[in-house]
């Protein structure tokens, strides 16, 4: 009996369950380790958060693909790995053998890039514990309206996610009396994308602080690497995605950040018994963007790399494709969509993002096709 042990429950592993339930391999006793029993699918959660969609929509619950693929399911962390007896060790004590391992345990906040920051900001990641915060922010913000008192939120990281993520909060709380700064390094998103979004932000209200750094965050107040204070009731952290420390530390061979460097087959470099996909991972001959886009392409390869992995069988190549379809929402059922320099904005391409989104998640519900 082999053994193949799944390191987190992200959009790539996700795949691989799926598959599991059509075509699972004789022999092969599998095991996923996760810290949560459900996924929650990024692409959805801005539109959790502006209220037009239940959580429930917006989560691949685990159990029930484990129970139809006869995965066993630990809900824990990987912390180490011992590459040379293959043994996994977990946050809750617990030691995992395998002969092919996989891991697609995401980024995770790297709040040391700002001082303060771990004790008065709040991380997007991981994205379990950013909801129950978003409800505490919901309440905190209502009751400020309903006495008719200001609020303030403030965004450290003005990317795609932390735009979807300000964009989607000040059209769930619909207060006038609410400010939302956004403090970006970068003077804009790349593209045609950029000057799109940053025109609604501006018909929005949003101060956006273009080419400032935080240098720290206070209880309540971020200074600025200018000299000036950004104050906020609630300060977001959406920068400063970096790798898991384990994977390095426990010897596999990885990029200067710390993710795990893959060959075409997302077989590690170092130790071809483990298999790495979505942002955890680099791929050195075909860099892409860190991006739930690129994870979810990636699912299928790995699946299949996994199957012939444990059956003794050739590997094979995988190529990412180079541009990929961003669509980001604005908040209120209305999105832009880019494709390499292309870009395009519209009622329509929210419901088109929509229908992709509601396609994803369907096909990963027990009982689909």
């Amino acid at each position: 009996m082999k053994r193949l042990l799944l390191l987190g429950g992200g959009h790539a592993h996700v795949h691989v369950l799926k598959t599991l339930t059509e075509t699972a391999p004789a022999d092969v006793e599998v095991t996923l380790v996760s810290p949560y029993a459900r996924q929650v699918y990024s692409g959805m959660l801005p539109g959790w958060i502006a209220g037009h969609y239940p959580i429930d929509a917006c989560v691949i619950p685990l159990m029930p693909l484990c129970a139809k693929a006869g995965v066993r399911l630990l809900e824990t962390a990987a912390t180490g790995i011992d590459l040379a007896a293959r043994v996994v060790h977990c946050a809750d004590g617990s030691e995992i053998g395998y002969d092919v391992v996989s891991i697609d345990t995401g980024p995770v906040a790297d709040m040391s890039i700002v001082p303060g920051a771990a004790e008065h900001a709040i991380a997007v990641r991981p994205i379990e514990s950013f909801i129950e915060s978003f409800r505490r922010i919901a309440d905190d913000i209502a009751a400020r309206a309903a006495a008719g008192r200001p609020g303030s939120i403030a965004f450290v990281g003005a990317g795609a996610a932390g735009i979807e993520l300000a964009l989607a909060m000040q059209h769930a709380f619909r207060n006038p009396l609410l400010t939302v700064t956004l403090i970006s390094a970068a003077n804009t998103l790349p593209g045609s994308v950029g000057p799109r979004i940053a025109r609604i932000m501006r018909q929005r209200g949003f101060c956006i602080l273009s080419g400032q750094s935080a240098a720290r965050i206070d209880a309540g107040s971020v200074l600025l690497q200018s000299g000036a204070t950004v104050e906020a009731d609630h300060i977001i952290f959406s920068t400063g995605a970096t790798a898991a420390a384990w994977p390095r530390a426990s010897g596999l061979q990885t990029d200067e950040r710390g993710f795990i460097l893959v060959n075409d087959r997302l077989q590690s470099l170092s130790h071809p018994e483990v298999f790495a996909a979505g942002d955890c991972a680099t791929m050195p001959d075909h860099a892409r963007p860190k991006s739930g886009v690129y994870a979810v392409r990636a699912g299928p390869p790995l699946a299949e790399n996994l199957r012939r992995a444990l059956a003794g069988e050739p590997l094979k190549k995988y190529v990412p494709q180079a541009k990929s379809l961003y669509l980001i929402s604005t908040g209120d059922r209305y999105a832009i969509g880019s494709w390499g320099e292309f870009s395009w904005e519209g009622e329509w391409v929210w419901k088109w993002k929509d229908r992709i989104d509601r396609a994803f998640m369907d096909k990963y519900s027990v009982g689909a096709g």
